[in-house]
């Protein structure tokens, strides 16, 4: 027997047996639905447990591809995903899903999510995009961080770092705006997940690239907020603040700016600086860029102090500060020179530049794989430790001035001759010193002060150590 019940005979009219062969199948199941006989209870039934197979069907299959969709190995069957995935499974996160993190918590936040992903799959059909950037709309929101982690901590995991992150968080500053490089250490503001790149992205490879400096967020994120703060303003408001810069619109703006610059650039003198948008010069712009950075340098090793919101003393973030022994020797300001030259691979593990700023350079993925396969022993070079106290801003935070043993200029032009006796007296001078006038257009970088030795000893000097 039929599942809708025996079929009642009927006498047709040909004209209309003709007309229902030409009836479409839809039409044909709507009339055999009406004809059935919904006064019997036995039909009733029968279309109560069709209903039900149909919906378990429709909505188990649909959780089940829902399921499918958040779990990691779906996003890595994508190409272009490989350096993503592949970063998130040596990352300390890598027992969550993927969408634990990128899909805030609600069932219509994840239907509406996946209605808005349907343009990657656009775009993986069309052409694998040139990189994977993370966009405002797209930023990591809090509250997946606070699924997991609780914001009643006073003190960072290692213990040194004092972080009130209750205030951060109810003062409204996204945890991200901290912790962007937590699973995929910045990879994007790297330039290390490119397509030319993706296919050097493996399982070993990884542990060498994932560094702990780009995992948590350097000094220079907390110091340029805090900079901001104490100048009225809050940067966090602005979403483009908590995300890493899109390459493209990076490149965008710079080639701009450059368009702009030639098109306004003059042929007056050979030394032109290039103008910007804003009408300064590079070279104006880089000065106070270099100034700002002296500045906070000074007020973190205490040597400026300012009236200000909140503190950029080392010891207001820091528990410890750990200060080797050797720089608490009476006349260490003073007399460091030649350890600098003997450990100065040592010195730039706390003081060097990339700690002091947020911004995050680009790399090469080749370069920094080699780096860590060919680890190299620093051998005493004065030319190194020179170079390095000319443009490291730490460095010349405090060699730009004049030091204190110089004295009187009269009385130092004529005595000191003593403090420069030996090739590594000399040395340590020709660090803020050139022997010789700095050649134009040279790529040395330029020493702290115009005064070179052969400006007064134009017939040299005996045991000279050219520059």
């Amino acid at each position: 027997m039929a599942i809708w019940g025996k079929k009642k005979n009927r006498e047709i009219d040909p004209d209309t047996r003709e007309n229902k062969k030409k009836v479409g199948l839809i039409r044909k199941l709507w009339q055999k639905f009406r004809d059935i006989d919904w006064k019997n209870p036995v039909n009733r039934w029968k279309l109560l447990f069709v209903s039900l197979v149909g919906c378990i069907v429709v909505f188990g299959g649909g959780y089940g591809v829902l399921q499918f969709t958040n779990s990691p190995s779906f996003c890595s069957s994508c190409h272009e995903m490989q350096p993503e995935y592949t970063s998130y499974t040596a990352s300390a996160h890598n027992q969550i899903s993927c969408v634990q993190c990128h899909i805030k918590p609600g069932t219509v936040n994840m239907l509406t999510h996946k209605m808005k992903s349907l343009k990657e799959v656009y775009y993986h059909v069309t052409g694998v995009p040139e990189q994977i950037v993370q966009t405002e709309e797209e930023a990591v929101s809090s509250q997946n961080c606070l699924q997991c982690h609780s914001k009643n901590r006073l003190v960072t995991a290692s213990g040194d770092l004092k972080v009130n992150h209750k205030g951060h968080i109810e003062e409204g500053i996204p945890c991200i705006t901290c912790h962007s490089g937590v699973v995929h250490a910045k990879m994007a503001s790297r330039g290390i997940n490119t397509e030319e790149v993706r296919g050097d992205w493996t399982k070993e490879s990884a542990e060498k690239l994932m560094e702990e400096k780009y995992l948590r967020p350097n000094m220079g994120t907390c110091i340029n907020c805090h900079d901001q703060v104490n100048n009225g303003v809050k940067p966090w408001k602005n979403a483009s603040y908590n995300v890493p810069p899109n390459p493209e619109e990076t490149e965008k703006k710079l080639e701009e700016n450059q368009q702009a610059a030639t098109g306004e650039a003059t042929t007056a003198t050979a030394n032109a600086t290039t103008t910007t948008e804003s009408g300064k010069t590079e070279a104006t712009t880089l000065a106070e860029h270099d100034q700002k950075t002296q500045d906070i340098i000074l007020q973190a090793i205490g040597k400026q102090q300012k009236d200000v919101k909140l503190s950029m003393s080392c010891e207001t973030c820091h528990k410890k500060i750990k200060v080797p022994k050797s720089h608490k020797v009476e006349g260490w300001n003073g007399n460091h020179g030649q350890t600098a030259i003997q450990q100065v691979d040592k010195c730039v593990n706390c003081h060097q530049d990339s700690k002091w700023v947020r911004e995050i350079p680009k790399e090469d993925i080749i370069s920094l794989l080699k780096m860590k396969e060919s680890k190299t022993k620093y051998i005493p070079n004065l030319n190194v430790v020179k170079e390095q106290a000319r443009i490291n801003k730490f460095c010349s935070a405090c060699h730009s001035d004049r030091p204190s043993g110089h004295g009187e200029s009269n009385q130092w032009l004529t005595g000191h001759a003593k403090k420069a006796l030996t090739a590594e007296q000399k040395s340590e001078c020709f660090v803020c010193h050139d022997n010789q006038k700095p050649v134009a257009g040279s790529t040395t970088p330029k020493a702290a002060t115009d005064v070179y030795c052969q400006y007064c000893h134009r017939t040299g000097f005996k045991s000279a150590v050219n520059n």
